[in-house]
This record gives C-alpha cells, sequence and structure tokens, in this order.
C-alpha cells in the first residue's frame, strides 16, 4: 500500500538515477493500508488514481494541499511527486481484478468482485454503481463466483463490456 519511485534523470548533464530507490531519500508515499495493497494507477489530467482492493484515492501530482481554518483546501506547487490521497466516496475498490479497468471518454469502468458491483467513475468524483440498473443481482451472484474479469470499452458502441471465466485446468479458461 505504498509508492517508491526513483531518483532523477537528466540526459543533457549524464544524470541517471533511474536504478536507485534509496529510502531515506523523500521518494516514498504510503497509503492507509486499511484500503488494502494497490492493485492499479491510473494517471490523468494532473492527478493520480490509486485503485486499491477496497478504496479508490486520488492522489495529487506534482502539487500539495494546504488546509484553511474552514477546512477548505488550496492546492499549491510542491516538490513532492505524489501529494495528498484523498479518498474519492464510496466504499468500493477493485478487489483483485485489475484488468477489469477499462477507461473511456465518459468515465473510468470496473468492477469489485468483493461487493458484486459494477462500477464508473463519472467526473473524477463520483462513483456510480451501473450494475444497479436492472442486474444487481446478476452481478452480485455472478462476480462473486468467477476466477477472471476483464474489462473493456468499445467506443462504437459506447459500451463497457465485461468477460467473465472460470478456470477449468490451469491451462484453459472457460468463459
Amino acid at each position: 500500500s505504498g509508492l517508491i519511485w526513483s531518483g532523477i534523470f537528466n540526459s543533457t548533464s549524464g544524470v541517471n538515477e533511474l536504478n536507485q530507490f534509496i529510502q531515506a531519500e523523500p521518494i516514498t508515499k504510503d497509503l492507509n493500508p486499511s484500503h488494502g495493497p494497490i492493485q492499479k494507477l491510473f494517471a490523468r489530467n494532473t492527478d493520480t488514481l490509486a485503485f486499491c482492493e477496497d478504496k479508490v484515492l486520488r492522489l495529487l501530482t506534482n502539487k500539495g494541499a494546504l488546509y484553511n481554518a474552514d477546512g477548505n483546501t488550496n492546492v499549491t506547487a510542491s516538490n513532492a511527486v505524489i501529494g495528498q490521497a484523498t479518498p474519492i466516496q464510496g466504499d468500493y475498490g477493485i478487489s483483485n481484478n485489475p484488468e477489469s479497468f477499462a477507461a473511456s471518454p465518459q468515465g473510468l469502468f470496473w468492477c469489485d468482485q468483493m461487493r458484486g458491483q459494477v462500477l464508473k467513475l463519472e467526473g473524477g468524483t463520483t462513483i456510480r454503481v451501473i450494475s444497479d440498473v436492472g442486474m444487481k443481482d446478476y452481478f452480485n451472484d455472478t462476480l462473486k463466483t468467477v476466477n477472471d474479469i476483464v474489462g473493456t470499452f468499445d467506443e462504437k458502441k459506447e459500451e463497457y463490456n465485461i468477460t467473465m471465466g472460470t478456470v477449468t485446468h490451469p491451462t484453459q479458461s472457460f468463459s
């Protein structure tokens, strides 16, 4: 439930520290371990989304947040690679299925297998449970019994597609 990044790379001066991960330097970002391990990172505009097993977090990238006395935030530039980690509302994660993630211009889609739900992140701050629209029982029952969940987005039809499968033999998959 944490991130570590390497040293700098500068081709002009010949500095290459890409293979150096010195934890004594401020190059780590630890997230709340109660959210489970990070399963998927997705860079979006000027932020990074961390999809953990039990939560989706918005990570400020190259900036930090300063809090006023009234609780409001002001975003400011920072030398930190990853700044404040803010949870997105809702008790949803990506379980152990990062391959269920698909991005589209309309939003981000994924499955939360542990909760039996198909989700969509709209506008960067709102998670919608799209499996509740007519298929709540089906996904609640089915997602918990499959081994593999792969998600794709069909741009022509503007649809999120899920392929679910159960491993019948170590070298075969049945869909």
